[in-house]
């Protein structure tokens, strides 16, 4: 069997392997020679078209995940938005006294929306500040250390 005479769903077959993919299975599939496979893969450049396939296929799956991450993120604002109405509403109707729980879970529902939006949580910054907090102080005893084998 030659290459003209290898059946047109050869490369089909050969895409449909997957990672397993190779030359001798697709001349065993179709009863040919491996030598006869490689001519036809070679005359019609089926290493780059696959390459072009896998390459359209991770931009596909990156482009799914993007969105999916998206919807969980506009889906969250959702709920924190529909806490933070009643919220509203509970601090309106109650008295000064009763209505800390409104309060409380409008604080914590800005506070989630924030992170939802990539603003850096306050935990984040309390962290932030005591690392650049430490990291003065062990450079002022550096230098009052250095400052002292001086004399």
């Amino acid at each position: 069997m030659s290459a003209r005479t290898l059946p047109l769903e050869a490369y089909s077959y050969y895409v449909s392997l997957g990672p397993e993919r190779s030359y001798q299975a697709v001349a065993t599939e179709f009863a040919s020679s491996k030598r006869t496979v490689v001519r036809r893969a070679k005359l019609e450049d089926w290493q780059r078209r696959i390459e072009k396939i896998e390459s359209e296929a991770r931009l596909r799956v990156d482009k799914k995940a993007v969105d999916s991450i998206e919807e969980v993120s506009e889906r969250h604002l959702k709920i924190l938005r529909a806490i933070q109405s009643k919220a509203l509403q509970a601090l309106q109707t109650m008295e000064i006294t009763s209505a800390m729980d409104a309060v409380r879970a409008l604080d914590l529902t800005v506070k989630a929306e924030r992170v939802v939006r990539g603003d850096p949580s306050d935990r984040d910054q309390a962290r932030l500040e005591e690392i650049t907090r430490d990291e003065i102080q062990n450079l002022l005893a550096s230098t009052e250390s250095d400052d002292d084998t001086e004399l």
